[in-house]
């Protein structure tokens, strides 16, 4: 009875080594897509921290009830629109996982939508 050895010609190595390389490149690209994430979070707590230190430098400043309700309400108004960034950062981001999971799973194929 002789041993097999290992021949280069069988598909099954390889196959596993493109499995491998494949996921890695997925979860190289899903890290990529946290980190960037977490940078543009982190850009936004510093805004948010921004927006409400700039509204008590205005309060500070404010000399009747009139000039403070400004200031709350121009707060307010930007801290809306931050609101709205914030989800559809959120949705984008969402959306960018999804898409690399949904390569993954179809090995960069296309898949047929309904």
């Amino acid at each position: 009875m002789t041993a097999k050895s290992s021949d280069s010609s069988t598909p099954f190595p390889k196959f596993g080594k493109e499995q491998t390389e494949a996921m890695l490149g997925v979860q190289k690209e899903l890290l990529e897509a946290c980190e960037q994430a977490s940078r543009a979070w982190l850009a936004r707590i510093k805004s948010e921290v921004d927006l409400w230190s700039g509204l008590a430098t205005k309060l500070a400043g404010t000399r009747s009830p009139p000039e403070a309700l400004g200031a709350y309400q121009e707060c307010l108004a930007q801290r809306m629109q931050m609101a709205a960034e914030d989800w559809r950062r959120l949705s984008d981001d969402c959306q960018k996982v999804m898409q690399t999971i949904t390569q993954s799973a179809s090995n960069g194929r296309p898949i047929a939508s309904t």
